[in-house]
């Protein structure tokens, strides 16, 4: 079985990408995954998709949250994520 990847899509002083980030370590430490951060400061395309949104986190592809990352949800759906392809 494939580690889950999964995406935090945030921006720098964004205090609730870094709690998002601080959950998702967390998690992390219990449950392995590839952590990918994408920051969308400074670039256009990003900042207009995602910046009235941040964070947003998805899960192979899947966008699974917007502005807060609740641990137990986390943790289920990285869970669930093993049974289901990855989205293209």
């Amino acid at each position: 079985m494939t580690a889950p990847v999964v995406r935090l899509i945030g921006a720098r002083g964004c205090h609730l990408c870094e709690s998002a980030q601080r959950t998702l370590e967390e998690a992390r430490a219990e449950q392995p995954f590839e952590l990918e951060l994408v920051d969308i400061t400074g670039d256009v395309e990003l900042e207009r998709g995602y910046r009235e949104r941040i964070p947003v986190v998805e899960i192979n592809g899947r966008e699974e949250f917007v502005f807060f990352v609740h641990p137990t949800a986390l943790r289920e759906r990285l869970a669930r994520s093993a049974t289901l392809p990855p989205r293209r």
